[in-house]
């Protein structure tokens, strides 16, 4: 998953200090970057998991207190969200930069849609007559049976194989008398949470690729049948978790974080209207809700989630964490309007060590030795299997009969 990297400003203003309620003081502005525009999101840019910060410049006035896929081997020929590939995803080059740079696998199939649609044409209009037009072209019919054919020609040999080894997976399962939980497919999910830092990032990514929930949750179960199946075949020892440890040290340990709300408005003199009801007793979230005009927030009551300390730059960093818990800032001015922001949380930062880790590494580590061992388990599952498969007969007889170039 590449990203647009944040373009940090060169000046940075004087940040203004939190007022309590008492307080209602003008200070210098202070400089907000452009949040990072990337392959995913997480749940820590500066204006929240999954949404585009305003751009630039910032000016702090006054603070007060308060698919269903054919099955593959996990990570195998399915669509493929990297962390270092360009997609348009807020937020994910910090993830990346965290997990040193890991690629995070969606489970996307691109036959899904041929497969759909296939089934579709095979009984479009509740008829089952080869000869039904599905389109006309100038006075010519195209007829549901010459679709078909192109549909199976363009996809259908791939669909097919995919389904087949979908098939192989579902006999292994049986003959291992093993079953998928629910805690397995949770398993698989947390996998993906990891990477993007939320469900709604998540749900965000699924989303610009036609993916329901259904879809994901069933390529989850597929993925989890692998992994219940190989992981018994592989090992991971001691030395392999504590190698990973140390090449992965710096990225493991938790940067300084806080949890912000936020509200943004179009000019100050509404933003300094809000704080003003702010300090008179109002509910920040409810606020959010009625006012302000970021949308992918808005309905949350403004929850931008977690932002590390580090991830923008220094005047933003001076300014949103200069906040206590429960403290409001000033209006911080942007390219999309006046924002208002709440601290709702906060963490310190924590340096990571070996034995708090061990599980998660290995589990890492199991995971990328399952995804390596599959291809060339289903690969000796196909070759001891008896299988008839006529599209890719036909297929070879074809490619057997064509000229020689």
């Amino acid at each position: 998953m590449t990203e647009e990297k944040k373009d940090p400003q060169d000046t940075q203003p004087e940040a203004a200090e939190p007022l309590n309620e008492s307080q209602s003081e003008t200070t210098e502005t202070t400089k907000n970057t452009e949040n990072t525009d990337t392959s995913s999101a997480v749940n820590e840019p500066a204006t929240g998991s999954g949404q585009e910060a305003p751009k630039s410049e910032t000016e702090e006035v006054g603070q007060t207190e308060e698919n269903t896929s054919v099955l593959v081997p996990e990570g195998e020929a399915l669509a493929s969200i990297s962390a270092t590939e360009g997609t348009d995803h807020p937020a994910a080059e910090e993830e990346s930069t965290k997990r040193g740079g890991s690629q995070v696998w969606i489970g996307i199939s691109l036959l899904l849609a041929v497969l759909l649609v296939i089934s579709l044409v095979k009984n479009p209009f509740g008829q089952s007559d080869a000869k039904t037009v599905v389109a006309t072209v100038n006075g010519e019919d195209i007829t549901k049976d010459k679709l078909y054919d192109k549909l199976v020609e363009a996809g259908g040999t791939q669909t097919l194989s995919g389904m087949i080894d979908e098939e192989l997976v579902r006999q292994e399962m049986e003959k291992e008398k093993l079953q998928i939980t629910d805690a397995d497919i949770k398993k698989e999910k947390d996998f993906y949470l990891k990477q993007f830092g939320s469900d709604e990032a998540l749900s965000q990514v699924l989303a610009q690729y036609g993916m329901s929930e259904e879809d994901f949750n069933e390529q989850l179960k597929k993925e989890a049948q692998i992994r219940k199946l190989l992981e018994p075949k592989v090992t991971v020892t001691d030395d392999e978790i504590k190698q990973y440890f140390e090449a992965n040290k710096e990225a493991m340990n938790t940067p300084e974080q806080a949890k912000f709300s936020s509200i943004l408005v179009a000019t100050q003199p509404e933003a300094e209207a809000i704080i003003k009801e702010l300090k008179g007793g109002a509910d920040f979230a409810k606020l959010a809700k009625e006012k302000s005009i970021d949308t992918t927030t808005k309905d949350k009551g403004g929850d931008l989630g977690y932002v590390s300390k580090g991830t923008q730059d220094a005047a933003f960093d001076e300014a949103a964490f200069k906040l206590k818990k429960g403290e409001i800032s000033g209006a911080i001015k942007s390219d999309a309007g006046f924002q208002v922001l709440k601290m709702t949380d906060y963490k310190q930062a924590h340096t990571a060590t070996l034995e708090e880790k061990k599980a998660e590494i290995k589990d890492m580590i199991v995971t990328q030795k399952v995804s390596e061992k599959a291809t060339t388990w289903l690969a000796d599952l196909k070759s001891k299997a008896k299988i008839t498969n006529t599209l890719e007969n036909k297929a070879n007889e074809k490619a057997a009969a064509a000229p020689a170039k």
